[in-house]
């Protein structure tokens, strides 16, 4: 009995400390997509995003795998065979899910050319 009462009281409350009138009633977007990346992402600029020292692979894997769209759906049998040690692999992997999510972009400035 004292819950429903609480919860009607939240209810009513909420009401009254709504948006104006003239907002529609509807729930708000507390999350946006960010604007189009403009840099365009490769092996190279990937890896270095990363950091960590998998930027010492790069020549390796734009032998071995070539292309950037190959090397976000490449396993972990894959980059094994390529030479990179298991901490690297990891990132690559977490990094690469990512990316492929649209969680995570490398940032232009930690490019190093």
């Amino acid at each position: 009995m004292a819950w429903m009462q609480m919860i009607q009281s939240a209810r009513s409350l909420l009401r009254t400390t709504t948006q104006p009138s003239s907002t529609p009633p509807s729930l708000y977007r507390f999350y946006s997509k960010p604007a189009p990346y403009a840099v365009k992402v490769g092996i190279p600029e990937f890896l270095s995003g990363i950091g960590g020292g998998v930027e010492s692979h790069i020549a390796k894997l734009e032998a071995e795998i070539g292309d950037f769209s190959k090397l976000l759906v490449t396993r972990t049998l894959r980059l094994k065979k390529c030479g990179v040690p298991c901490k690297h692999r990891k990132l690559i992997l977490k990094y690469s899910q990512k990316y492929r999510l649209g969680l995570w972009k490398p940032r232009a400035d930690a490019i190093k050319a």
